[in-house]
């Protein structure tokens, strides 16, 4: 029987890696991809394909699907992972930075979901799982850029899984709480380049706590994890539409129905224990 195939992005670390190692333990023909082909090296080793991506260039997605069509003839799932987050209070946030958040976290999946839709929907049959996060559901202030990219791939998510639902096509959002990855060690390196406008500076202690909180292991999940949810979206015949990972995950999902005004009160407390 023909391999199963999996093309997944942003596999140079964390979730992206152990997605990878989970597919292929459950023997799927595996497309791991990143933008630093050095960063792929110990999944290729393990048996993954492995191919260099960046999900903002049109022709080389174009041609990592060619690629895989060429030599498997099938996708049968889409990885969404390939992402960062860029935090910082929104006026600190200049608009280009804004614009590249958006580039790799919403545009990426866009263009990597049109680029496998025609395949998927000649064979009548796919996944795609789009990697999201509690922020794609809940925002917080000093993370509204990162939330505002993840609320749009859900939205978009969404508005897909009825589109293509007549083509045998299923869809599903991942998403994580905290993971013990360097996620938030990047999107510190994104927010050191920002000029702060010195109205903010509790919010920056809050982003600061949330990383030690993080690092500290509260509440948070392995990237492994994360992996085996998105491996069962991939195998389920008929995935939930969400998938919560972990307990703050599980927690927003009810969180976010609170009313403004009880939220407001909370980062206001908040604000006073910084």
């Amino acid at each position: 029987m023909t391999a199963k195939t999996a093309l997944i992005t942003g596999c140079s670390s964390g979730i992206g890696r152990a997605t990878a190692e989970a597919f292929h333990d459950e023997e799927w023909t595996v497309y791991a991809t990143a933008r630093d082909e050095d960063d792929l090296s110990a999944l290729a080793d393990a048996g993954c394909e492995t191919t260099v991506l960046d999900v903002t260039d049109d022709e080389a997605v174009a041609a990592v699907i060619e690629r895989i069509v060429s030599e498997t003839s099938r996708i049968d799932c889409l990885v969404n992972n390939a992402g960062y987050g860029q935090f910082g209070p929104i006026e600190d946030v200049p608009t280009s930075l804004v614009r590249d958040q958006f580039e790799t976290n919403v545009y990426g999946p866009h263009r990597l979901t049109r680029a496998v839709l025609p395949h998927m929907r000649d064979r009548g049959t796919g996944t795609i799982v789009n990697v999201s996060s509690t922020a794609g559901r809940f925002a917080t202030p000093a993370k509204g850029v990162y939330a505002g990219s993840k609320f749009a791939l859900e939205a978009m998510t969404d508005a897909l899984r009825a589109e293509v639902t007549d083509y045998g096509i299923d869809i599903a959002v991942v998403a994580p709480g905290p993971v013990n990855t360097g996620f938030e060690d990047r999107a510190e390196d994104a927010l050191a380049g920002l000029e702060h406008s010195g109205a903010y500076e509790t919010f920056y202690d809050l982003i600061a706590d949330s990383h030690t909180v993080v690092e500290g292991g509260v509440g948070t999940v392995s990237p492994g994890e994360v992996a085996a949810a998105i491996v069962d979206a991939a195998v389920s015949p008929n995935p939930p539409a969400r998938y919560p990972v972990g307990p703050l995950a599980s927690l927003a999902e009810y969180a976010r129905f609170l009313p403004a005004g009880v939220r407001n009160r909370l980062y206001s407390l908040a604000r006073r224990v910084v």
